[in-house]
Protein backbone atom coordinates (compact mmCIF):
# COMPACT_ATOMS: atom_id res chain seq x y z
CA UNK A 1 0.00 0.00 0.00
CA UNK A 2 1.33 3.29 -1.22
CA UNK A 3 -0.01 6.77 -0.45
CA UNK A 4 1.27 10.09 0.52
CA UNK A 5 0.25 12.35 2.63
CA UNK A 6 -0.89 16.05 2.46
CA UNK A 7 1.00 18.75 2.79
CA UNK A 8 0.22 21.55 5.19
CA UNK A 9 -0.10 23.62 2.07
CA UNK A 10 -2.56 20.77 0.27
CA UNK A 11 -4.32 20.16 3.41
CA UNK A 12 -5.24 24.39 3.83
CA UNK A 13 -5.97 24.37 -0.05
CA UNK A 14 -8.09 21.35 0.48
CA UNK A 15 -10.38 22.88 3.53
CA UNK A 16 -10.44 26.41 1.15
CA UNK A 17 -11.99 24.28 -1.92
CA UNK A 18 -15.30 23.49 0.53
CA UNK A 19 -15.63 27.28 1.45
CA UNK A 20 -18.97 28.41 -0.05
CA UNK A 21 -18.94 31.97 -2.14
CA UNK A 22 -20.04 34.86 1.09
CA UNK A 23 -19.41 32.51 4.08
CA UNK A 24 -17.66 34.13 7.00
CA UNK A 25 -15.36 32.08 8.47
CA UNK A 26 -12.97 32.16 11.39
CA UNK A 27 -9.71 30.58 11.10
CA UNK A 28 -8.31 29.52 14.37
CA UNK A 29 -4.33 29.71 15.47
CA UNK A 30 -1.39 27.15 14.10
CA UNK A 31 -2.41 25.27 10.65
CA UNK A 32 -5.56 27.27 9.77
CA UNK A 33 -4.58 30.07 9.40
CA UNK A 34 -3.04 28.93 6.22
CA UNK A 35 -6.53 28.41 4.36
CA UNK A 36 -6.17 32.39 3.93
CA UNK A 37 -3.88 31.74 1.31
CA UNK A 38 -5.89 29.18 -0.44
CA UNK A 39 -9.07 31.22 -0.93
CA UNK A 40 -9.44 31.83 -4.96
CA UNK A 41 -9.35 35.35 -5.59
CA UNK A 42 -12.53 35.77 -7.22
CA UNK A 43 -14.32 34.39 -4.10
CA UNK A 44 -16.01 36.41 -1.53
CA UNK A 45 -14.79 35.34 1.58
CA UNK A 46 -14.58 37.39 4.55
CA UNK A 47 -12.53 36.22 7.24
CA UNK A 48 -12.58 36.85 11.00
CA UNK A 49 -10.13 37.26 13.57
CA UNK A 50 -11.32 36.65 17.61
CA UNK A 51 -8.63 39.90 18.01
CA UNK A 52 -10.91 42.45 16.32
CA UNK A 53 -10.57 41.69 12.35
CA UNK A 54 -12.95 40.75 9.51
CA UNK A 55 -12.14 40.58 5.99
CA UNK A 56 -8.55 39.15 6.34
CA UNK A 57 -6.72 38.53 3.54
CA UNK A 58 -3.87 35.64 2.58
CA UNK A 59 -0.26 36.21 4.31
CA UNK A 60 1.85 39.06 3.43
CA UNK A 61 4.93 39.00 0.85
CA UNK A 62 8.60 38.19 2.67
CA UNK A 63 9.26 41.59 3.76
CA UNK A 64 5.86 43.51 3.49
CA UNK A 65 4.97 42.60 6.72
CA UNK A 66 3.42 45.04 9.21
CA UNK A 67 3.13 43.69 12.75
CA UNK A 68 0.45 46.21 13.37
CA UNK A 69 -1.60 44.23 11.28
CA UNK A 70 -1.48 40.73 13.42
CA UNK A 71 -4.23 37.67 13.76
CA UNK A 72 -4.94 35.97 16.94
CA UNK A 73 -1.93 33.77 16.57
CA UNK A 74 0.07 37.25 16.63
CA UNK A 75 1.01 36.86 12.80
CA UNK A 76 1.13 39.31 10.04
CA UNK A 77 -1.56 39.33 8.05
CA UNK A 78 -3.44 41.44 5.28
CA UNK A 79 -6.33 43.24 4.79
CA UNK A 80 -8.76 43.30 1.51
CA UNK A 81 -10.61 46.32 0.58
CA UNK A 82 -13.62 46.75 2.92
CA UNK A 83 -11.84 44.73 5.83
CA UNK A 84 -12.30 46.66 9.46
CA UNK A 85 -11.27 46.53 12.85
CA UNK A 86 -13.47 46.37 16.01
CA UNK A 87 -13.01 45.81 19.67
CA UNK A 88 -12.13 42.24 21.45
CA UNK A 89 -15.80 42.21 22.58
CA UNK A 90 -17.34 43.02 19.73
CA UNK A 91 -15.20 40.14 17.69
CA UNK A 92 -17.01 37.98 20.58
CA UNK A 93 -20.37 38.89 20.26
CA UNK A 94 -19.88 38.20 16.40
CA UNK A 95 -18.66 34.64 17.72
CA UNK A 96 -21.22 33.50 20.17
CA UNK A 97 -24.09 35.67 18.78
CA UNK A 98 -23.76 32.86 15.81
CA UNK A 99 -22.64 35.15 12.87
CA UNK A 100 -19.80 32.79 11.42
CA UNK A 101 -20.74 30.50 9.03
CA UNK A 102 -17.31 28.19 9.85
CA UNK A 103 -14.72 28.00 12.08
CA UNK A 104 -11.70 25.98 11.61
CA UNK A 105 -10.55 24.94 14.05
CA UNK A 106 -6.99 22.52 15.12
CA UNK A 107 -7.63 19.84 17.37
CA UNK A 108 -5.68 17.17 19.85
CA UNK A 109 -8.98 14.71 19.65
CA UNK A 110 -12.16 14.55 17.69
CA UNK A 111 -14.86 11.85 18.69
CA UNK A 112 -16.62 9.51 16.46
CA UNK A 113 -19.83 11.80 17.48
CA UNK A 114 -18.02 15.23 17.22
CA UNK A 115 -16.86 16.30 20.17
CA UNK A 116 -14.27 18.34 20.17
CA UNK A 117 -10.54 18.37 22.55
CA UNK A 118 -8.19 21.17 21.60
CA UNK A 119 -7.28 23.53 24.70
CA UNK A 120 -5.66 20.29 27.20
CA UNK A 121 -4.14 17.53 27.29
CA UNK A 122 -4.32 17.26 30.84
CA UNK A 123 -0.47 16.63 31.07
CA UNK A 124 0.91 18.06 34.44
CA UNK A 125 3.35 19.98 32.65
CA UNK A 126 1.40 21.25 29.34
CA UNK A 127 -0.42 24.93 29.51
CA UNK A 128 -3.74 25.42 28.91
CA UNK A 129 -4.90 27.69 26.16
CA UNK A 130 -8.62 27.39 25.68
CA UNK A 131 -8.62 31.49 24.15
CA UNK A 132 -11.65 31.93 21.92
CA UNK A 133 -11.77 27.65 21.26
CA UNK A 134 -15.14 26.94 23.22
CA UNK A 135 -16.79 30.82 22.38
CA UNK A 136 -16.49 29.70 18.44
CA UNK A 137 -17.11 25.72 18.66
CA UNK A 138 -20.05 26.42 20.00
CA UNK A 139 -20.74 29.97 18.40
CA UNK A 140 -20.43 29.23 14.55
CA UNK A 141 -22.75 26.95 12.32
CA UNK A 142 -20.22 24.92 11.83
CA UNK A 143 -17.24 23.88 13.26
CA UNK A 144 -14.53 22.10 10.84
CA UNK A 145 -11.25 20.65 12.20
CA UNK A 146 -7.78 20.73 10.56
CA UNK A 147 -5.17 18.09 12.07
CA UNK A 148 -2.88 15.32 11.59
CA UNK A 149 -4.42 12.17 12.02
CA UNK A 150 -2.16 10.42 13.66
CA UNK A 151 -0.07 11.57 16.82
CA UNK A 152 4.22 11.18 16.27
CA UNK A 153 3.37 8.02 18.31
CA UNK A 154 1.01 6.49 15.44
CA UNK A 155 -2.14 6.60 17.50
CA UNK A 156 -5.39 7.97 15.77
CA UNK A 157 -6.79 11.60 16.59
CA UNK A 158 -10.10 10.18 15.72
CA UNK A 159 -11.48 8.03 18.69
CA UNK A 160 -14.32 6.40 20.01
CA UNK A 161 -14.55 9.03 22.90
CA UNK A 162 -12.17 12.01 23.83
CA UNK A 163 -9.91 11.32 26.64
CA UNK A 164 -8.52 14.66 26.82
CA UNK A 165 -10.45 17.76 28.11
CA UNK A 166 -13.45 18.52 26.10
CA UNK A 167 -13.58 22.33 24.52
CA UNK A 168 -17.51 21.39 22.98
CA UNK A 169 -19.83 18.16 22.53
CA UNK A 170 -21.27 17.26 19.07
CA UNK A 171 -19.78 20.68 17.50
CA UNK A 172 -17.64 18.92 14.81
CA UNK A 173 -19.39 18.81 11.35
CA UNK A 174 -16.24 17.50 9.54
CA UNK A 175 -12.51 17.03 10.04
CA UNK A 176 -9.95 17.34 7.60
CA UNK A 177 -6.50 15.57 7.91
CA UNK A 178 -3.33 15.04 5.96
CA UNK A 179 -4.72 11.35 4.71
CA UNK A 180 -8.93 11.58 4.65
CA UNK A 181 -11.56 14.10 5.11
CA UNK A 182 -14.46 12.50 6.89
CA UNK A 183 -17.69 13.86 8.54
CA UNK A 184 -18.91 13.47 11.98
CA UNK A 185 -22.70 12.75 11.46
CA UNK A 186 -25.20 10.74 14.18
CA UNK A 187 -24.61 7.45 12.76
CA UNK A 188 -20.39 7.60 12.77
CA UNK A 189 -17.66 8.81 10.82
CA UNK A 190 -18.42 9.33 7.02
CA UNK A 191 -15.48 9.44 4.43
CA UNK A 192 -15.65 12.31 2.13
CA UNK A 193 -12.35 11.61 0.49
CA UNK A 194 -8.81 9.89 0.81
CA UNK A 195 -5.52 10.46 -0.62
CA UNK A 196 -4.97 8.96 -3.78
CA UNK A 197 -4.14 5.16 -3.08
CA UNK A 198 -5.29 4.79 0.23
CA UNK A 199 -8.67 2.78 0.66
CA UNK A 200 -11.50 2.89 3.23
CA UNK A 201 -10.43 -0.27 4.76
CA UNK A 202 -7.16 0.81 5.06
CA UNK A 203 -7.94 4.08 6.74
CA UNK A 204 -10.54 2.37 9.59
CA UNK A 205 -7.35 0.42 10.24
CA UNK A 206 -5.46 3.43 11.18
CA UNK A 207 -8.20 4.92 13.16
CA UNK A 208 -9.67 1.61 14.41
CA UNK A 209 -13.51 3.13 13.94
CA UNK A 210 -15.87 1.50 11.76
CA UNK A 211 -16.12 3.75 9.06
CA UNK A 212 -18.53 4.91 6.38
CA UNK A 213 -17.94 6.00 2.22
CA UNK A 214 -20.12 8.89 1.22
Amino acid sequence: MSYNRRSKDELAARVAQDIPEGATVNLGIGQPTLVANHIPASREVLLHSENGILGMGPAPAKGQEDFDLINAGKQPVTLLPGGAFFHHADSFAMMRGGHLDICVLGAFQVSAAGDLANWHTGEPDAIPAVGGAMDLAIGAKQTWVMMDLLTKQGQSKLVQACTYPLTGIGCVKRVYTDLATLACTPNGLVVIDTVEGLEIDALAALIGLPLKAA
